[in-house]
Formats: C-alpha cells, sequence, structure tokens
C-alpha cells in the first residue's frame, strides 16, 4: 500500500467520521433549543394558570348565584370512551374526547422490548400511546377562536373497520370525523365533514389541522432512534425534505404540500390529503425532549404540524385525507407511487442511486429465496468483491511497483534534502515514473471508485426495515448492535457493553493494514504525520465509532475487509510476480533511456519554471 493509498484510506475514515458526527448540535444550536424549550415550559404554565382561574372563577360565580337565591341549573357530564377499529394490519383507538387518533398498534410487529426482554409477547407494537398524539382543527367561528381539541364527539355509526363521529360548536350546525381501516393496508381514512354552516361564518381558507405526535420508543437502544427521527414532508411538484434530525428544528411551508410525515428510525406515520395541504399559515416542527422530561426516556421525539386543509367552503365542505401508519419498507412505501419512500434514508446523489438500483435489488432477490438475512449479507458481499476485484489488482500492481521503486526514491529524497531543490526532484521523480510505467496515482484513484459503495452501504444497512429483528449466529437482531458482554457502566464514546462483529472488524481492519504496511514511505520532511501511526489508528477508532451501529454494517465491513485480505493475498501469490514485474519494469526503462520521448509541454514548463527559480537563487 502506498502513500496515496493511505491518503485514500484516510479520506474514507474521515468521511466515515463525519457521516457519524455531521448532525451533531453546536453549542448556539443547544442554547436555542433549551431556550426554545424554557418558552414551551411557560406558555404551559400559563395556559394551566388560566385553566385553573377560569375553574376558580365558575366556582365563584356559583357561590355568587347560590348567595343570590338563583337556581343553579346543573350540566349533565359526559363521560368520554375510547373506541377501537381493528383491521389484520391495525388497530387504532380512537378518544371521543376531541375526536382525537389517540393509539396506534401495528399488530404484525413488536417493540424490542416487547419481543426480547417483556414476558408479555401478547401486545403488538405502538406507534405511540394514548394522550402522546391528537389531531384536531382550528378556526374561527363568528370571528372567535374555535377548537375541536377539547370538543365531545358522539358516535354517529360504527362498524369494526369505520366510525363516524360528530359535534355541534352551536345548534344546528355539526362537525363529523369519519375514520375508515382498509383491509390488508397500514392506512387510515380520514374524512372531515362541514354541516349547517353559513360561507361567512367561516373562512373557508383558514380552517387548520393541528397534528401533533410523540413517536414510542420501539427498539433497542433510543439514542439511535432519535438519531434519525424528523418531520419529513414533500411540497407540489419537488423532490421531498426534511427537518433537522439532531436540533429542535421548523419551517413555514413556502409551497403547497402533497404529505407531510413523522418519522422515526423503523416506523412512520405519514397524512396525505387528495387534494393537497394549503401553504397559507401552514407548518412543521420537531422537538427534542430535554433529561428530565416524562417523555425522555419513552418517547423519541416530539412532532408537530400545522396545516391547511384548503377548503374550498364550509357550508358543507370536505376535507380527505389518508394516514399511513406502518414500516419504513422501501417496497411498501414504493408501492404508495407517492415518493414515500424518499423518507428512507439511503443517503444522498450518488450513494442514494447505489443503494436503489443495485444493493437493494441484490438483497430483494437473495431474500426472496428464503435464505438466512446474515447469508444473504455475505451473498451482497461476495458479489460486490468480484465486482472490485479488477480495482483491487491495480491496486496491488500499483502498490507492487511502488514498493520496486521505493530504494529510487529514497535515493532521490536523499539527493535532494533542500526544500529550494524540490522542483528538480519532482522533475526526476516524473521521469521515473514515466520511465518504469508506475504512478503515484495508480493507487489512489481506484480506492476513490471504491469509495460511493463503501459509503452507499454504510447508509444502506442501518436503515434496511428487513434486517429488523432477523438473528444471525450471536446477533439477535441484525439492525441493532450485537453484545457478546453488558456491563453497568457507561464509557463515553463507547457504550455499556462489547460488540464482538465491531472487534472481528476492527481485527481484519488491523490485519490488512500490517500486511500493506510494507509499501508505506516514511515522511522524509519534519513535522510531516508518520502514515503507518495513521494506518494503525484507525482500526482501534472503528471500535468506538461502530460499537453502537447496526450489527448487520459491521458484519459486512467484517467480512468485506476479510475478502479483500484473501483477493490480495490470492494476487500475490498465484498472479502477480513482483521479480518478474521488476524485470519488465527495468526493461521497459532502459527502453526508455535508448529512445527518449519527446518532453510533454508540462515537463517543459516544470524545466522553465526550474531554470526560472535557479535564475532567482543566483540572483539572490
Amino acid at each position: 500500500m502506498d502513500k496515496n493509498q493511505v491518503i485514500g484510506f484516510s479520506l474514507l475514515g474521515v468521511l466515515i467520521v463525519a457521516f457519524m458526527y455531521l448532525n451533531k448540535p453546536s453549542e448556539a444550536e443547544l442554547k436555542a433549543k433549551e431556550a426554545q424549550h424554557k418558552k414551551e415550559l411557560a406558555r404551559e404554565q400559563v395556559a394551566a394558570e388560566k385553566q385553573a382561574d377560569q375553574q376558580k372563577a365558575e366556582k365563584q360565580k356559583t357561590v355568587i348565584a347560590q348567595k343570590a337565591g338563583k337556581k343553579i341549573v346543573s350540566t349533565p357530564i359526559i363521560e368520554d370512551e375510547i373506541i377501537s377499529l381493528e383491521s389484520n394490519k391495525l388497530k387504532v383507538d380512537i378518544h371521543t374526547k376531541g375526536g382525537n387518533v389517540s393509539q396506534v398498534n401495528l399488530k404484525e410487529f413488536k417493540s424490542y422490548f416487547q419481543k426480547y426482554v417483556s414476558k408479555d409477547k401478547k401486545n403488538s407494537l405502538a406507534l405511540f400511546k394514548e394522550k402522546d398524539s391528537k389531531n384536531s382543527l382550528k378556526f374561527k367561528l363568528n370571528g372567535k377562536e374555535y377548537s375541536t381539541e377539547n370538543e365531545h364527539f358522539d358516535i354517529v355509526s360504527k362498524t369494526k373497520k369505520s366510525i363516524v363521529l360528530e359535534t355541534s360548536p352551536e345548534e344546528g350546525k355539526t362537525i363529523q370525523f369519519i375514520y375508515t381501516l382498509l383491509p390488508n393496508h397500514f392506512d387510515l381514512d380520514f374524512e372531515v365533514r362541514f354541516n349547517g354552516f353559513k360561507g361567512s361564518e367561516i373562512s373557508a381558507n383558514s380552517v387548520m389541522l393541528d397534528w401533533t405526535s410523540s413517536l414510542a420508543k420501539t427498539e433497542r437502544l433510543l439514542s439511535e432512534q432519535r438519531r434519525v427521527s424528523t418531520v419529513c414532508f414533500k411540497y407540489k411538484g419537488e423532490e421531498y425534505d426534511y427537518l433537522s434530525e439532531v436540533s429542535d428544528d421548523e419551517e413555514k411551508m413556502e409551497q403547497d404540500i402533497e404529505w407531510v410525515a413523522f418519522k422515526q428510525s423503523y416506523f412512520s406515520s405519514i397524512l396525505k390529503p387528495i387534494s393537497g395541504f394549503s401553504k397559507e399559515n401552514s407548518e412543521v416542527k420537531i422537538t427534542n425532549f430535554k433529561e428530565g422530561h416524562p417523555n425522555y426516556h419513552t418517547n423519541i421525539k416530539k412532532y408537530t404540524a400545522a396545516l391547511n386543509l384548503a377548503l374550498t367552503n364550509t357550508s358543507n365542505g370536505t376535507a380527505r385525507m389518508n394516514w399511513y401508519f406502518g414500516p419504513n419498507d422501501y417496497e411498501i412505501l414504493k408501492s404508495y407511487d407517492s415518493n414515500y419512500e424518499d423518507i428512507i434514508n439511503y443517503g444522498w446523489g450518488l450513494f442514494r442511486w447505489i443503494n436503489i438500483y443495485a444493493i437493494q435489488p441484490m438483497f430483494n432477490t437473495f431474500a426472496g429465496w428464503g435464505i438466512g438475512l446474515g447469508i444473504v449479507i455475505l451473498l451482497i458481499t461476495i458479489i460486490l468483491k468480484l465486482f472490485l476485484t479488477p480495482i483491487q489488482w491495480k491496486m496491488y500492481v500499483s502498490s507492487a511497483k511502488m514498493k520496486i521503486l521505493k530504494p529510487e526514491i529514497d535515493a532521490l529524497n536523499a539527493k535532494y534534502p533542500n526544500k529550494e531543490d524540490a522542483m528538480k526532484k519532482q522533475m526526476d521523480m516524473m521521469a521515473l515514473y514515466r520511465e518504469s510505467g508506475a504512478s503515484p496515482l495508480a493507487g489512489c484513484i481506484p480506492m476513490l471508485i471504491q469509495m460511493p459503495i463503501l459509503l452507499a452501504i454504510f447508509r444502506f444497512f442501518p436503515a434496511a426495515f428487513e434486517l429488523r429483528q432477523k438473528p444471525f449466529l450471536w446477533a439477535e437482531d441484525l439492525s441493532s448492535y450485537d453484545s457478546i458482554y453488558d456491563f453497568s457502566t457507561y464509557l463515553p464514546l463507547y457504550g455499556n457493553h462489547v460488540s464482538l462483529f465491531t472487534l472481528l472488524m476492527s481485527v481484519t481492519t488491523l490485519v490488512y493494514t500490517y500486511i500493506n504496511s510494507s509499501n508505506v514511505t516514511q515522511p522524509q520532511q519534519p513535522g510531516m504525520p508518520n502514515m503507518k501511526v495513521i494506518m494503525y489508528i484507525f482500526p482501534f477508532m472503528m471500535i468506538f465509532f461502530f460499537n453502537n451501529y447496526s450489527s448487520g454494517l459491521s458484519y459486512y465491513y467484517f467480512i468485506s475487509t476479510l475478502i479483500s485480505i484473501i483477493i490480495m493475498l490470492a494476487i500475490k501469490q498465484f498472479f502477480v510476480d513482483e521479480d518478474k514485474l521488476k524485470q519488465k519494469m527495468n526493461a521497459k526503462k532502459m527502453a526508455a533511456s535508448a529512445s527518449p520521448k519527446k518532453k510533454s509541454g508540462f515537463q517543459e514548463r516544470l524545466e522553465q519554471m526550474q531554470k526560472a527559480q535557479q535564475e532567482r537563487l543566483k540572483k539572490k
């Protein structure tokens, strides 16, 4: 491995570190987040005090009325209830207070805790639980603010898969919420109907749907879920967009919206209206829970969306929407033909194209054979390594050539130790490379060609829903870390467990580094970094970077590096004879000396620069 290959590997390491820490919030973001949190607490406190004052005022009115001898008319207390709708995919709880979707359970799935820790295997995965989500209408009715959030809804009709709820803001005027589950789908149709209103009582373009949710923890490591969870949305006719995955963030809609998604690592709630939401007063927001918050250890984040229903009239207006409550499965999301699959974090640009058009089809094909997903990853790794073998061949041959030239390169470094001779040394180096047929870039360029695939895989396996809760060897869940030993103390930057696949990956990387270390030249200039030291540090850094990552990803990198070692040893043993290569290079040098080629324009300019430099030195 020559210096340029080391630079390539170092760049890869830097990019991986950057991918992991790119979204780390700055001090300014943390302070802004804390200030926002304080504001929200203050608003909640003001609202609670206002409610308490209202209750106190009502009691005082009652006491005054009783003292005045007035007859008190008691209002009957209406008890709210929860009604459940069920399909073969979903169980949805609807609360008559506010007409909210209060809880959604995905019947085919379980949370990590339910499957591996809890003894209760009957319950299914809860995307969010009661009091963690609400959907209500807000608008001005006859100039006054009105909300359905705390209104009681009567049950008009009900079946196992649908329900019609109704509330009456004023006599003769009703608002209906109609929920309908679709069989064999993760879908809940939601329809809003206005009846009996006059056109002047409500401004049609001001009816807002307030949708908030705190999605529940479903996976092993809550911090990893939070790292990839946010609000996604798609403007009409444009690519999808999303809020920050790390810090608190919000956006006022600049265009009409096709859909909004509350996304977590492996499941999402996606709301899509039939005719789109209007940008008027619409906004989305994501808020992280502070330590000490009641939901800090149980919920991922707080998702908020205020969406304009874009009604054309309210006298008998209707708004139809569809909710997707389901997994972030690429094939399922793609089947909706609404670009839902874009929310899966397969990377951007070239990395995403590699995952969508190469890795995902291979994964689907092999998984369709009914074999274990650990074997699927192995087959994908073998195919990718065979595809990259010509590149590895080029890298090895380049490395071998640079190793052969190393004594001559060292001699040139010794011949020109001074900085003022740098240009002459460079010219002699170029002549040496040209005559021998070697190139310092020949080892770096193949490494750069491989990097898009390596980084695409870095995104694919942690995001692949198919790996969720699938075991392989000692790993109980390929979508989470594998642990062979847990300890009570949490070590900063490492965790409280030992991931064996991460250790194996680091060991094979260390072995690969050791085998190639003989080709690395030592720094000739004082202050230059020792490339061998950098090479040996990187495998140890990987232990910390990947300990909490998907074991499927660590397993892939382990197998990939192991196969690279085998291919490299096979090339060295059976296909490339360094003695013959040396003879061939010497013969080429002799032929070049016997019939020197015409100097290139670049070389001539370099010589002119060298002469000009020497003239300046003479004048000094």
